[in-house]
């Protein structure tokens, strides 16, 4: 196995543990605006790496000019949707949630916006 090879296989396990975290974090966070940075985050990130460690792998041929090509669709347009969803979301009404009650781990009900609004 050659050095191209071995960076190639290290990024895309590096892109596969990043989609895993990103995976986790969208089960475990507690409201929308937080699994929505976790996806947002955590997928475009693992998303280029494995892409990137397949056009390493293949070299310079077409397949790795394709690859690239959705390597920059993909690094243009999944910050955008998220920024949209999340936008989408506060003008719809959804609040995000600031504070967890420790006692009984549910949303409190004041929050700092709350606040701010009166």
């Amino acid at each position: 196995m050659g050095m191209t090879e071995i960076i190639a296989v290290l990024m895309i396990l590096g892109g596969g543990f990043f989609l895993l975290v990103a995976s986790i974090g969208i089960v475990r966070f507690p409201d929308f605006y937080t699994r929505l940075h976790a996806m947002g985050k955590g997928d475009t990130l693992g998303i280029i790496l494995i892409l990137l460690g397949l056009c390493v792998y293949e070299g310079f041929t077409l397949n790795s000019a394709k690859l690239l090509i959705a390597l920059v669709f993909v690094g243009l347009t999944n910050p955008v949707a998220t920024h949209a969803l999340a936008r989408a979301a506060l003008r719809y009404g959804l609040k995000p949630l600031l504070k967890l009650d420790q006692k009984d781990m549910e949303p409190s009900t004041t929050s700092k916006i709350d606040a701010l609004e009166t």
